[in-house]
């Protein structure tokens, strides 16, 4: 399931965000790439630092809060978010990000956009679909979020700088298909007026979950 969250982050989150990254230490962003992911990926990501601690409690709080988040990824954990940049010349070539980090079973990725799509060229998000490639560039402090099981890629960055966190969750619910039912029914619930009809749907909700979570 691809769906995006337009403003996640208010502006003034923004804002405080990039103000803060001007100031991080960052590296090659190869260190945390996969085997195959290396040969590939030309950017890069900040370092620890407190201010890093800071925004990824700050990012992390505003996931798990999100109603729209919480039900189309059911998160059981996340991994260490990641801030990324792309300066001019630098891309992430087509890769599938690895089946375990940190721990974790990675079944959705997520990329939250910092950075105004006025000040760089390039850079857009081109995740592999069965009919065409989408390409995705978002307003600052807009998330999407996509299976971590496809092809995806950062296309070079022209002009400008481009500013991303960008993270993994594992799901309580591992199927994409059942996570996707479960999302419609939320939909559907919050349309309802109290009735017989929204109480049957919440059962089911609740029994479908019993089903499908993980122990």
């Amino acid at each position: 399931m691809f769906l995006t969250i337009p403003d996640l982050l208010t502006a003034a989150e923004v804002a405080a965000i990039q103000q803060a990254a001007r100031s991080m230490p960052f590296g090659d962003g190869r260190a945390t790439a996969g085997r195959y992911a290396q040969a590939v990926k030309a950017n890069d990501q900040a370092s620890p630092s407190p201010a890093l601690d800071a925004l990824n409690e700050k990012v992390s709080g505003a996931l798990t809060g999100h109603p729209v988040f919480a039900s189309a990824v059911r998160p059981r954990v996340m991994t260490r978010l990641i801030l990324s940049r792309y300066g001019q010349g630098q891309t992430y070539g087509s890769h599938v990000d690895d089946a375990l980090m940190q721990g974790l079973r990675t079944d959705v990725s997520f990329t939250l956009f910092l950075s105004d799509p006025e000040t760089y060229d390039g850079g857009e998000l081109i995740v592999q679909d069965t009919l065409e490639d989408r390409a995705i560039r978002l307003t600052p402090g807009s998330l999407v979020i996509y299976p971590s099981t496809s092809l995806h890629r950062v296309a070079p960055v022209t002009r400008g700088t481009r500013l991303a966190v960008v993270g993994w969750a594992q799901s309580w619910v591992r199927s994409a298909e059942q996570r996707e039912i479960l999302f419609d029914l939320d939909r559907s619930i919050a349309a309802l007026d109290q009735g017989e009809l929204r109480d049957t749907l919440l059962k089911t909700r609740s029994n479908l979950l019993r089903m499908w979570a993980a122990d």
